[in-house]
């Protein structure tokens, strides 16, 4: 009976209980930015920049494209895939990495899931500058 008083008879009663108060809505999502990205490499265990025109002639890249690998943090998981410094990241799971954006947000969809790949294009030998190559690495769950 009260339930008739107050309008919220039958179907009525199902639509109030499944629309969510205004205050119970996700906030949208927050825009990538660059420091954000550094940020997440850094949870992931690489300090990275993006490749500039100072960093293609240094390593003798053709394009300004992709993320440069500056720094492998130790027992991080991305030391443990196998990820080197003076890497290029190019990929991310199957999602192309062009720039610090491209890459921290890549990073933060495959942090999500357990295990992802990074795909890095990296010199075969230290010795050898000429001589690069594509790698695949896996990164596994961390487990205790």
């Amino acid at each position: 009976m009260l339930l008739m008083a107050l309008g919220l008879w039958g179907s009525d009663l199902q639509e109030t209980r499944a629309q969510p108060p205004a205050a119970q809505k996700a906030a949208p999502k927050k825009e990538m930015t660059k420091e954000d990205a550094v940020r997440l490499g850094e949870e992931f265990g690489i300090v990275v920049e993006e490749v500039d025109e100072d960093i293609r002639k240094e390593l003798n890249l053709q394009r300004v494209e992709g993320v440069a690998v500056l720094e492998v943090i130790g027992n991080s998981q991305a030391d443990y895939a196998g990820i080197k410094v003076r890497s290029i990241i190019k990929e991310i799971d199957k999602v192309e990495v062009r720039n610090l954006i491209d890459f921290g947000k890549a990073l933060t969809r495959a942090l999500e899931q357990c295990n992802f790949t990074v795909g890095t294009y990296e010199t075969a030998d230290p010795g050898d500058p000429v001589g690069w190559g594509v790698n695949f690495h896996f990164v596994g769950c961390k487990r205790d």
